[in-house]
């Protein structure tokens, strides 16, 4: 099954939980139950560890590398980000309603009987997700200027054993964890109604990447001169090898090569390529706010624009060096989602098969978007530099 990658799986398990839910005894309901809710606790007690593990030594390798090009590469990116998380809220909030607000059902879903589990066993997080925030910016900030060894290669191990959890025991099991859902959904006669919002919501979201893309390449090409289509299509090996890889460090070798060819210097793109895999997340930003936008909705939650700057804001900071295995950016955004969103459980799993069944096109606009922002920097940087057409 590993051979198959995460997205097939998902796929599978989504089919196979409304097959089989529509068969399905109650005590077999009652076991996949089981199952998610122990499966939710371990994921709730790994959520304070997945954001003191990945951002602290994040922020520590970010901020070691002082000067002005960090920056402003930096800024840049986050503003990226972030611009991108409001352009997916603006068009959320005015397409979503006419497309899945006729589903007013998904409203009633506190008043359906849920299957219940067997049992459950508590796993109690240990700190709150602010509190994990808090301590990884402390702590990688510490790192950053205090010049010592040892406390620093503690946070890679614990990077490098959260990492492993994430890739030998959640992934695994999450398939399992959507099928349980979905095998819930469908005896709750709720699942068509999800599928048709599933189908609306992932063609917005692709219309969205596309235009993130131009607009980022229109941008570009005021400061590089040249016209912002050729740049784009310099950069499309990038995107179709992140396409299969599902991973932007795994990218950065062709996302480099290509940065190169479309005329950025070898220095710049050296250093902005491989940062900016770590911290823009455009695509994956614009996927993870539409998804939970459309979702409140579907569940006539409160969306206003107050409240999503702030989980945008906090998201495009706690996503950093999101680790490079599929799903990395929607693991390390459960907590913020929980926490500012107030997501359940059952929303937390469609969000999980939401965005990774667009994961690599997250993935492929986060690095499409590296070769945007290196031509501004590099423009910044060498405004001397002579232009070559990109023709």
């Amino acid at each position: 099954m590993k051979k198959l990658g995460l997205l097939p799986r998902i796929l599978i398990a989504i089919v196979l939980g409304i097959a089989i839910g529509y068969i399905s005894p109650m005590w077999f309901a009652r076991i996949m139950a089981t199952f998610n809710t122990i499966f939710s606790q371990f994921l709730g007690f790994m959520i304070p560890m997945i954001i003191v593990g990945f951002v602290a030594p994040a922020i520590a390798d970010i901020g070691g590398r002082a000067g002005k090009l960090l920056v402003v590469t930096a800024a840049i990116a986050y503003i990226a980000t972030f611009f991108a998380g409001i352009l997916s809220y603006l068009t959320g909030t005015l397409s979503f309603p006419s497309l899945i607000g006729g589903e007013q059902g998904m409203a009633l879903l506190g008043d359906t009987s849920k299957v219940l589990p067997f049992f459950n066993i508590e796993m109690p997080p240990l700190m709150t997700v602010m509190t994990a925030l808090v301590f990884a910016f402390m702590f990688g900030l510490g790192m950053a200027f205090v010049k010592g060894t040892v406390l620093r290669k503690g946070f890679d191990e614990l990077r490098d054993i959260v990492s492993k959890t994430i890739d030998t025991a959640i992934l695994p099991l999450l398939p399992f964890y959507i099928f349980g859902i979905f095998l819930n959904m469908t005896l709750e006669g709720q699942v068509e109604m999800i599928l048709k919002c599933f189908v609306k919501i992932i063609v917005i979201i692709f219309i969205l990447h596309v235009f993130i893309l131009v607009l980022q390449y229109c941008i570009a090409s005021l400061f590089a001169r040249k016209n912002p289509f050729s740049m784009l299509r310099t950069m499309l090996p990038a995107y179709f090898t992140a396409l299969g890889t599902q991973s932007s460090a795994a990218t950065i070798p062709v996302t480099l090569r290509q940065a190169i060819k479309m005329g950025v210097s070898e220095d710049i793109a050296g250093f902005v390529i491989p940062l900016c895999a770590t911290i823009h997340m455009s695509g994956s930003t614009l996927k993870i706010v539409a998804c939970a936008l459309a979702l409140m909705i579907m569940h006539d939650q409160p969306h206003d624009l107050g409240l999503f700057c702030h989980f945008i804001g906090m998201l495009g900071i706690t996503i950093i060096a999101a680790p490079g295995i599929p799903g990395g950016a929607i693991m390390a955004s459960i907590g913020l989602l929980q926490s500012i969103l107030g997501f359940d459980e059952q929303m937390v799993a469609l969000m999980i098969a939401l965005y990774i069944a667009m994961d690599s096109f997250g993935t492929a606009c986060n690095v499409t978007g590296d070769g945007a922002i290196a031509a501004i920097i590099d423009r910044i940087f060498t405004p001397n530099k002579s232009i070559t057409a990109n023709r």
